[in-house]
């Protein structure tokens, strides 16, 4: 393995690209050599991002058939779903890693994508070759790949507080329910109408109910049903998940985060605590936060995770992976605590 990784971003002119690019400025063994931006082709990445100008003042935006890729170690995509089927297929023979940001090769079953992405799958026989890259879940399983499959960011931060006590038994299969409100970068850098600064300043509002796409992602994680409704919040980034479950016997708020505790008690990335997780503690860390209550009086288990979605939800938590696959240290180039204020 060499000791420095040549990089390329593919869709590096969204806010997961840019994530991406700040991250890595920080990174000991990978080097940003190409990135792509069909729409931004010719221009440079410092006049999107100003942010970025100190380390990438003269990287410029070049068009994907120009970018030669296939001559890098690793490649990060950060396409759209469908899209990214349209550039794997040409890459993952020809580049040591791809990990790829879309949910185009998270779920197993190619019918299952077609039904909530309304579209087919167009390379159905990639999929076995991507690892889902969830690390404190399935850390084996993206060690013995090259590829992987980035998990969507309100999957990690239902999945991370509830896969523990469902596999400890703590938790009923049945009747899980998983609120979770994200900040508006989690709908990409292109405008909306419905994300323009009038449409979301003074608004919190719940959206894709019981339609949402990561539905599935959800389930096929945990292994059961749920039912999830995301909202969008006024504020840039950040997730927070509210879970509720029946325990499957006599539990408390103790029995709850010891569970917890120690299923993540040598994860560098989780902090489990008896606060209550904010938004704000997670922003531009790569570390979830989760807790976890009872209620007595209804015999109803809360457990909660907040994350920062550009970072641990996507691309923080892409480097983390991809960190595993290619032998490096899996927190390099990794933020662990938050900015504050």
């Amino acid at each position: 393995m060499p000791e420095q990784l040549s990089v390329g971003i593919v869709g590096a002119s969204g806010f997961t690209g840019a994530e991406l690019l700040r991250l890595l400025v920080n990174h000991p063994n990978m080097e940003v050599r190409a990135v792509t931006g069909d729409t931004q082709a010719g221009n440079n990445v410092a006049d999107l991002y100003p942010s970025l100008a100190p380390a990438y003042g003269d990287l410029t935006y070049v068009r994907y058939e120009d970018a030669g890729l296939e001559n890098l170690d690793l490649v990060f995509a950060c396409l759209p779903h469908r899209a990214s089927q349209e550039i794997v297929g040409g890459l993952i023979d020809h580049v040591d890693h791809v990990v790829d940001l879309s949910a185009d090769f998270r779920l197993d079953d190619p019918l299952v994508y077609e039904k909530w992405y309304e579209v087919p799958h167009n390379v159905p026989d990639l999929i076995d070759r991507f690892s889902y890259g969830l690390p404190e879940l399935f850390r084996d399983d993206i060690a013995s790949k090259q590829h992987v499959a980035v998990p969507g960011c309100y999957p990690q931060t239902a999945v991370l507080p509830l896969a523990p006590l469902l596999r400890a038994g703590a938790i009923s299969e049945t009747g899980i329910i998983i609120d979770a409100a994200s900040g508006v970068s989690g709908a990409g850098r292109a405008p909306k109408q419905n994300t323009t600064f009038c449409a979301v300043d003074e608004d919190f509002s719940a959206y894709g109910v019981g339609t949402h796409r990561h539905t599935p992602e959800i389930e096929q994680t945990l292994g059961t049903q749920v039912v999830f409704t995301p909202h969008l919040a006024p504020m840039n980034r950040g997730i927070l998940a509210t879970c509720y479950a029946k325990p499957a016997a006599p539990t408390s708020a103790d029995e709850l985060l010891s569970i917890l505790s120690d299923f993540y008690a040598d994860e560098p990335f989780v902090h489990v605590s008896e606060r209550l997780p904010t938004t704000k503690a997670t922003l531009g860390s790569n570390t979830a936060h989760i807790s976890a209550r009872y209620d007595e009086r209804t015999d109803t288990a809360m457990i909660f995770c907040a994350l920062d979605n550009l970072c641990k939800g996507s691309s923080g938590g892409a480097i983390q992976s991809a960190n595993i696959v290619a032998g490096l240290d899996e927190t390099a180039g990794l933020p662990l605590v938050g900015l504050m204020p």
